[in-house]
């Protein structure tokens, strides 16, 4: 049986930011991170040797990553291999930076050589401040579901696999905050897998926060017997409407109001089930269970929407649109800024298209270029004007020539506003990330997207988020104010297609030098690739024991809030 690790946080296999208002600015949190055994389907899994596992790690080093949250004017925290060298086991790193301007709901993940496939995720809570009324009553919870796909081959397995040109294929379960499903049919879920169970009491309304921070599987997330009022996206609140279920796709986070105005006959599952994938095995079930429930939850799941019908998933994602007239992180109406009106300063169409072969190497693309990440950060090179690590010359369209591996940067316009095209020629569900950035959503159908497919757009009430679907043979539609000076990281969020190239970076440059719209290279920056001897001498702070009985200790992060309006607290 192949060897399967997690990487922990906290000790915890997920955990969650939360932000309230509060009198401290600062604040901190010291994580360790290292690998653990864990039968998360009920499967038996041998850890590999220690030794080996701590220094193939040490090679690779890791990153973290936070997904939505947009880091303003300081790109040098984003976590990501343009802007960052990798974090060497042993060594330490202290991500500091501000979540002003944002609420809502976002996620953290590792970032580097497949190893979100392993674990290491958690849900971020960022909270108004008291001064800005939120459009809804105060819930009386909150709940954070952090589900994904999972598989039982290591995250190094899976990524030979795609190297060798062997799909991931369907996942062997999907997982609730880490755990395997509830045994709702024995003939599928084995026994003694442990579940994830959600209590609540009868009459309240809770707000469950639901992040897919998954390899690379859709989702369809339902409550049996309960309406899902959505409200917020990634940080815009939307116009509140009820559905039965949602379609969230892999990086999407959405938050639901959710009564508890059942009988407490029985508890009642929570699903999440695979979509757009032909899959055998089980969903991932919690349970949702009333304080004064009579009996377990049995019977079938609630059924998921209808497979043949492609149009579904479209019609729902495009009825989810922004609350016009609700503040945000700032009491000023989030359809203040009138997109609609703005004058498009660039466009860009960025084509996919299914894996190839490019010199040898099986890779994925936009716009016919598969991006080679060097081994100097984008963003340090840019800082020390070191040349030839990257071209600013990312092509507007795709490019009537065979597909080549390079590393070609988008030249952004400070303060543009650019239209770009996600055209999805691949056979599966994409969905699509902006680092940096909420982007509004104007428009998505079948087909090749034209000229005239603007003629459909939502220039009114498009939500505002970090990641959008592009389904296969369609296309997506997204405009950006491109506000925050960095360099940007825009990928595919599915896992398989990320790893093997599908990724470009977006540079925003003010060109005003007397106007500072940067923040400085962080003193503690990590150096790497041409630039390795500026780096400083970092004595390990983590010791690492020879007895294989012990987790692999990989690399410790301390992470520095500083928090404008807001503070935390800890759940």
């Amino acid at each position: 049986m192949p060897s399967k690790f997690w990487w922990i946080f906290l000790n915890s296999f997920v955990g969650l930011f939360n932000f309230a208002f509060a009198g401290d600015p600062f604040v901190y949190y010291d994580w360790t991170i290292s690998y653990i055994t864990a039968s998360p389907l009920g499967v038996k899994q041998q850890t590999g040797n220690f030794r080996d596992q701590f220094w193939k790690q040490r090679q690779i080093g890791t990153l973290l990553s936070m997904n939505g949250i947009q880091h303003r004017r300081n790109s040098w925290q984003d976590g990501v291999l343009g802007t960052n060298c990798p974090i060497p086991a042993g060594w330490n790193w202290t991500y500091e930076f501000q979540v002003k301007d944002q609420i809502g709901s976002f996620f953290y993940f590792p970032s580097t050589n497949f190893q979100r496939a392993a674990g290491g995720y958690g849900g971020i809570t960022i909270n108004n401040r008291d001064v800005i009324a939120v459009p809804f009553g105060a819930p009386d919870g909150d709940i954070t579901l952090v589900i994904g796909d999972w598989f039982i081959k290591s995250h190094k397995d899976l990524r030979k696999d795609i190297e060798k040109g062997v799909d991931l294929g369907s996942p062997d379960g999907i997982l609730f905050n880490g755990l395997g499903p509830y045994r709702y049919d024995s003939s599928i879920v084995p026994d003694g897998i442990a579940y994830q169970v959600i209590n609540v009491e009868p009459g309240k309304t809770y707000r469950f926060r639901v992040h897919n921070v998954g390899t690379s599987t859709s989702l369809n997330f339902r409550i049996q017997n309960h309406n899902l009022l959505l409200v917020e996206t990634e940080g815009s609140y939307t116009v509140q409407q009820n559905y039965s279920n949602m379609d969230i796709h892999v990086g999407q986070s959405y938050s639901f109001l959710v009564t508890m105005d059942q009988p407490a006959s029985n508890d009642y599952y929570i699903v999440a089930s695979p979509r757009f994938v032909n899959s055998t095995k089980a969903s991932g079930v919690a349970i949702l269970h009333y304080s004064n429930s009579q009996a377990p939850a049995s019977g079938p799941l609630p059924d998921l929407p209808n497979e043949s019908d492609p149009s579904f998933s479209m019609t729902q994602a495009r009825s989810i649109r922004m609350n016009v007239s609700a503040g945000a992180a700032r009491p000023n109406p989030q359809g203040s800024f009138k997109y609609g009106e703005i004058t498009v300063t660039d466009v860009f169409l960025l084509l996919n298209k299914p894996p190839e072969i490019i010199d040898g190497k099986r890779r994925t693309t936009l716009n016919g270029i598969s991006f080679f990440v060097p081994s100097t950060p984008l963003k340090l090179a840019q800082q020390y004007n070191v040349l030839g690590i990257y071209k600013l010359d990312f092509p507007n369209r795709p490019m009537n020539r065979p597909s080549i591996i390079d590393t070609s940067v988008i030249n952004g316009t400070f303060k543009g506003f650019i239209e770009i095209i996600l055209q999805n020629n691949d056979s599966t569900v994409q969905s699509y990330h902006l680092d940096g950035y909420a982007f509004f959503v104007v428009g998505m159908d079948y087909g090749v997207w034209t000229e005239n497919s603007r003629n459909v757009y939502n220039k009114w009430d498009g939500v505002a988020r970090s990641t959008t679907q592009v389904f296969p043979g369609a296309w997506t539609a997204i405009l950006v104010y491109l506000d925050n000076a960095g360099l940007w990281n825009l990928r595919a969020q599915n896992l398989d297609s990320w790893y093997l190239g599908q990724e470009v970076y977006l540079s925003v440059v003010n060109p005003e030098v007397t106007e500072k719209t940067e923040l400085s290279l962080p003193e503690n920056t990590i150096f790497c690739g041409v630039l390795s001897s500026l780096q400083k001498d970092q004595a390990q702070r983590v010791k690492f024991s020879s007895a294989p009985s012990i987790p692999t200790l990989v690399t410790r992060i301390f992470i520095a809030l500083i928090i404008t309006f807001v503070g935390i607290s800890v759940r």
